[in-house]
């Protein structure tokens, strides 16, 4: 089957906060989600579960356990029973839970920046303290990147550091860390006793040829200390359904993760089991599609930045649909973030969301048709002209 990418979808009228947040109806690149219809498997069944006509309370479905571990199998070589496999609402949820499971009130939680806004107040969230490593932006010709400066995350580990929360792939920098890089970090986590969690939701969002690792995959001892979070929501689309996953293998582990849920968490919608399920068992031909298609548009996004819009560099996003966008040069007063919302009415995510380190860039979400992207992209070109 083939599927119309180019298709404009009109959400205006829906309940999506992308596209409804804003007064003056600015052209939305900034929530998480993408501008496509999910696949029409997962549409069928959800338009099926609808027609059955009952709603009562649902049970985790065995079949989507066997699915999610066969996946694991077939994508990583990776062994994971159906026990060891959690259901949360989100993987904000998820990460939450990991880091009021882990450690007592007052203990460090490390992340590195700039990095997923939610990562920054989980530890508050749960009454633990924030510590940050900064990752290093570097030139990359045209464009930038950001590499791990060891020593400095290492730094940032003190007695108190009981959990790192990791972003594979990288939101916003795009990046997908390789073996060599996550076996470093978990060398140094290994001999600070420190558990990770490994925040994978992007890792099915692979641009060209990016490769994915699982942190868990890299040897027994790593996985013995991996809380490993994935699911189906942004890969196809359906983040509104809310079915999250988490991996744990760790036995002891598990069951303080789920301990912790305990009446704070609740059932995974009926709605999301079911489209889960159909998203790992009949979605395939829809993501290879996809992942053409949003990689032609990240393509897009670097030439038309290279050549338009002056002052500005961007990433070259391995996997996600996010593009990190530094304005630092480009003679705005201000924030960045305003100033394309006001003047070129794009709307964007501020830089600053996502820590210090962010202050000067935006993030721009490409997961949209063709002909929307260039419209924003036009409208900031003219902005930054008229300036």
């Amino acid at each position: 089957m083939h599927y119309n990418f180019d298709e404009i979808v009109d959400r205006s009228r829906s309940d999506s906060a992308k596209w409804t947040y804003y007064d003056k109806s600015p052209l939305p690149l900034w929530v998480a989600d993408m501008d496509f219809r999910s696949p029409e498997p997962v549409i069928r069944a959800l338009t099926e579960r609808v027609t059955h006509g009952v709603f009562g309370y649902g049970m985790p479905p065995l079949v989507l356990a066997e699915t999610i571990c066969q996946r694991m199998q077939d994508l990583y070589q990776w062994e994971v029973t159906p026990g060891q496999i959690i259901y949360v609402p989100s993987i904000v949820s998820g990460f939450n839970i990991a880091c009021r499971t882990v450690g007592e009130p007052g203990d460090e939680v490390l992340v590195q920046t700039p990095v997923y806004p939610p990562f920054l107040t989980a530890p508050k969230f749960q009454d633990r303290v924030l510590a940050t490593a900064d990752l290093t932006l570097v030139p990359n010709g045209k464009t930038i990147r950001y590499e791990i400066d060891y020593d400095r995350f290492e730094a940032a580990i003190t007695p108190k550091t009981q959990i790192f929360l990791l972003c594979n792939p990288h939101n916003p920098i795009g990046r997908g860390f390789s073996r060599e890089e996550q076996l470093c970090l978990a060398d140094i986590c290994l001999r600070h006793d420190i558990t990770i969690c490994s925040d994978e939701i992007h890792s099915d969002l692979l641009l060209g040829g990016t490769t994915h690792i699982p942190m868990a995959t890299l040897s027994p001892e790593i996985a013995d200390r991996c809380i490993t979070l994935i699911a189906p929501s942004k890969t196809f689309n359906m983040p509104g359904l809310a079915c999250g996953i988490a991996i744990i293998q760790n036995d002891k582990l598990r069951r303080a993760y789920e301990k912790t849920m305990r009446g704070l968490t609740g059932h995974i919608n009926i709605m999301g089991y079911t489209a889960a399920l159909a998203a790992y068992t009949e979605g395939g031909e829809w993501l290879t599609q996809l992942l053409a298609y949003l990689t032609a548009n990240r393509d897009f996004v670097i030439h038309y930045i290279n050549d338009n819009l002056p002052g500005v560099t961007t990433t070259f996003p391995e996997s996600t649909y996010l593009a990190w966008l530094d304005c630092r040069q480009t003679g705005i007063e201000g924030n960045p973030f305003q100033f394309f919302l006001t003047e070129a009415n794009v709307a964007l995510n501020d830089g600053q969301a996502f820590g210090s380190a962010g202050q000067g860039f935006v993030r721009l979400n490409f997961g949209c048709p063709r002909s929307i992207l260039v419209q924003a992209l036009d409208q900031m070109r003219d902005a930054l002209n008229r300036i």
